[in-house]
C-alpha cells in the first residue's frame, strides 16, 4: 500500500441502533427529570401544613391553659365571696347578739323601777291625780319596751311553762280552773325576741 493511501483518513463505523431494552433506562430516566422537579413544590406543601398544625396546637394549648385559669380564677373568687358571706352574716349575728345583752343588761336594770310602779297603780288612794300621773309613767315605759321589742310574757290564765314562768306556789284549783293554769302573777315576765329577760313569777293551780 502506498503512503498517500495510508494518510486518507477512515471513516467511522455507524453507530449501530439502540435496542429496545437499551432505550427503556434513558427514557424512563427523561420522564423522571419532570416528577424530579415537582417535588420541591410538594415538599414545601408538606411543610406550611405541618407549620399551620403546629401553630394550631399551640394555640389550642395557650387557650386551654387560659381556660384552666380563668376556671381557677373564677373558683377562687367564689370561694373569697362565699367566705365573705358567711363572715358578713357572722358580724351581723355578733353584732345583734351584743345589743341584745345590752338591752337585756338595761330592762333587768328598770324593770325593779316597773315592778314599784305597778304595785303604786294597784294600791288604794283617794289622790286621783297621783295614780293618773302612775299609770302615764307606766304606759310611756311600755312604749319604750315596745320600742325596743322586749315583750310580756302572758301568764295570767296560761298554763304552766317551766321555759317562760317560775312557779313559787301551788293553790288548790277552784271551780272552772284547770290543774297546772296560772291563777297569780307576782311579777311579771319580759322577753326580747327567744331570749328570756325575766322569767315571770307565778302561781299555779294544783
Amino acid at each position: 500500500m502506498s503512503e498517500e493511501t495510508k494518510k486518507i483518513p477512515q471513516a467511522e463505523p455507524a453507530a449501530e441502533p439502540k435496542t429496545a431494552e437499551q432505550a427503556a433506562p434513558e427514557a424512563a430516566a427523561e420522564q423522571a427529570a419532570p416528577a424530579s422537579e415537582t417535588a420541591e413544590p410538594k415538599d414545601a406543601k408538606k411543610d406550611g401544613w405541618f407549620k399551620k398544625n403546629r401553630d394550631l396546637e399551640a394555640a389550642k394549648a395557650k387557650l386551654e391553659a387560659a381556660e384552666q385559669e380563668a376556671a381557677q380564677t373564677k373558683e377562687k373568687l367564689l370561694r373569697m365571696a362565699a367566705e365573705y358571706d358567711n363572715y358578713r352574716k357572722r358580724t351581723a349575728r355578733e353584732a345583734d347578739q351584743k345589743f341584745n345583752d345590752g338591752i337585756s343588761f338595761a330592762v333587768n336594770q328598770i324593770i325593779p323601777i316597773l315592778d314599784t310602779l305597778e304595785m303604786a297603780a294597784n294600791a288604794p288612794t283617794t289622790d286621783e291625780n297621783y295614780k293618773k300621773g302612775v299609770t302615764m309613767t307606766l304606759d310611756k315605759a311600755a312604749k319604750a319596751l315596745d320600742v325596743l321589742h322586749v315583750e310580756e310574757i302572758e301568764s295570767l290564765g296560761k298554763p304552766f311553762d317551766p321555759n317562760f314562768m317560775n312557779a313559787v306556789q301551788q293553790v288548790p284549783a277552784e271551780e272552772g280552773q284547770e290543774s297546772g293554769t296560772v291563777v297569780t302573777v307576782y311579777q311579771k315576765g319580759y322577753k326580747l325576741g327567744d331570749k328570756i329577760v325575766r322569767h315571770a313569777t307565778v302561781v299555779v293551780a294544783e
